[in-house]
């Protein structure tokens, strides 16, 4: 089993969360967003849309986030044997479903500082331009690509698509607020992976520095996200990229990268 992925990746953190917490087995392959390397033509032609992550198993090859999820765990039910081992239920996927709805990328962009965003927007586009000229029978689907920066911009620039998005995150997180005044985990009082959705999304508005206002005013979802925290799969997978002053190691290391590259033309 593959899996291109990056800590980055708001999806990736969700899928590597359920195979650490299922306990699969698989081979980690690291792609970059921000430094494009999900542009190399070698994963654009396995994964045209370039979004992250991709679940590769035998000639399988997925890139929905949730079918993923579920996907690893029937593996994980066939490892087991099936011994008790029970399959997500109604409420539980439908968390999921809830979760997956909420599209962090405008959020995100919108509260990342502006010069840092502009100046990445700016290099992918020029990585973007130097693979279709590597690849000229990609040029179709790079063209897409370069589109829908172009697009993105355009959209960060509209308040209404800002208010929508940040709206939507905000009846989210009020709705778990009030499930967990009732329950200790979204599905119940089992960690299930309705829980693995949820973390990166807490996960993110910390590393945005907007903790103070969206998780601490929420006094149940203050207390799941102590708890959340304590687990391996946590530390694993975002702990050890983001918590503290690693963040700033992990965010440190691609802005050098792509100023380098940048200051080199070499995209």
């Amino acid at each position: 089993m593959q899996l291109y992925h990056h800590p980055y990746s708001l999806d990736s953190q969700k899928v590597r969360l359920a195979l650490e917490e299922r306990g699969v087995d698989y081979t980690s392959y690291h792609v970059n967003p921000i430094t494009a390397k999900n542009m190399d033509s070698s994963f654009f032609r396995m994964n045209p849309s370039a979004r992250l992550p991709v679940f590769q198993y035998g000639s399988h090859i997925k890139f929905d986030t949730i079918e993923i999820i579920q996907y690893i765990e029937r593996i994980a039910a066939v490892s087991s044997g099936g011994d008790n081992m029970i399959l997500s239920g109604r409420e539980e996927v439908e968390w999921m479903h809830k979760i997956q709805e909420w599209n962090p990328k405008f959020f995100t962009l919108s509260h990342t500082p502006e010069k840092y965003r502009i100046f990445v927007s700016k290099f992918i586009r020029r990585v973007v331009i130097a693979r279709m000229a590597e690849s000229p029978d990609l040029a179709a689907a790079y063209h897409r690509k370069l589109r829908d920066a172009y697009e993105t911009e355009d959209k960060l620039r509209d308040a209404e698509v800002l208010k929508r998005s940040e709206e939507h995150l905000i009846r989210l997180l009020d709705e778990v607020e009030t499930k967990l005044n009732e329950t200790s985990y979204l599905a119940g009082e089992e960690f299930t992976l309705a829980d693995v959705m949820l973390i990166p999304v807490l996960a993110r508005l910390v590393l945005l520095n907007k903790e103070e206002e969206y998780i601490n005013t929420r006094p149940n979802i203050a207390e799941y996200w102590n708890v959340v925290q304590q687990r391996p799969s946590y530390r694993k997978v975002i702990g050890r990229y983001f918590d503290g002053w690693k963040r700033y190691k992990t965010l440190l290391k691609t802005w050098c990268f792509v100023r380098i590259r940048s200051m080199l033309g070499r995209y």
